[in-house]
């Protein structure tokens, strides 16, 4: 983690382990089903200043330029369980909002799903706003396009929306680099959401047997629904 130990204002987080987002190539993948997952037919679209082009693989990365503070953007996204769009604008009753950014296929995702639903109905009840977004591209992962997506939510009973950022947009203005990523916010002046934590649900992996607990999220909802500071510094995903 970029930031000394008990620090509260990192700039970078490293996603330690997870889906990476990395600049995409169109050679061979020697990572099977990590290869590239962000569509580049959309990036190609981007200024003709220099693209940043997004894929996906299993790596240790770093989260630039978000830090401590950050607000979150505005976004508008279709949910394909339901066919609603949802806005920022519509979650701004919530003291503090969950955004996560998931996929179907990641194995680091779906190590989490069930424990990501217990936590999420569980803060929910006490107030917590909560969304889940994949902007993983159907042209390299058909299995996370928006269809599957509606399946996976049923099955797993989202208790919470499950958004597609098709142009992945919304994952850049996040600054969302890997799956899964928790960035979680509380209200703050006239913008109503501020980041107050980005970091790991959990000390557990997927090959270190480690339970399933989601302790640091925990703290860190725990700490902004009460008003209270985080204890320590996040830790990576």
């Amino acid at each position: 983690m970029a930031s000394a130990a008990g620090a509260l204002s990192a700039s970078a987080v490293l996603c330690s382990a997870g889906t990476r987002l990395l600049p995409l190539r169109r050679t061979a993948s020697p990572y099977g089903s990590f290869a590239p997952s962000f569509a580049p037919r959309q990036l190609r679209r981007a200024s003709p200043a220099p693209a940043r082009r997004l894929g996906i693989r299993a790596a240790r990365t770093e989260s630039k330029g978000v830090s401590l503070g950050f607000r979150a953007p505005d976004f508008e996204l279709p949910e394909p369980l339901t066919g609603k769009m949802w806005k920022l604008e519509d979650l701004e009753s919530y003291p503090a909002l969950l955004v996560m950014f998931i996929c179907n296929h990641c194995p680091f995702v779906i190590h989490l799903k069930k424990e990501i639903v217990k936590l999420t109905n569980f803060y929910m009840k006490k107030g917590l706003g909560v969304i889940a977004i994949s902007s993983n591209s159907v042209l390299t992962h058909p299995q996370d396009g928006p269809e599957l997506m509606a399946e996976d939510a049923k099955v797993f009973k989202y208790p919470f929306p499950y958004l597609y950022d098709e142009s992945q947009d919304v994952a850049r203005a996040f600054g969302a680099v890997c799956t899964p990523e928790f960035f979680l916010f509380k209200k703050d002046g006239r913008r109503p959401f501020q980041l107050f934590y980005h970091g790991q649900f959990d000390n557990s992996r997927p090959s270190n047997n480690m339970p399933i607990t989601g302790r640091d999220l925990s703290i860190a909802i725990d700490c902004v629904l009460s008003g209270q500071q985080l204890p320590s510094a996040p830790k990576p995903r």
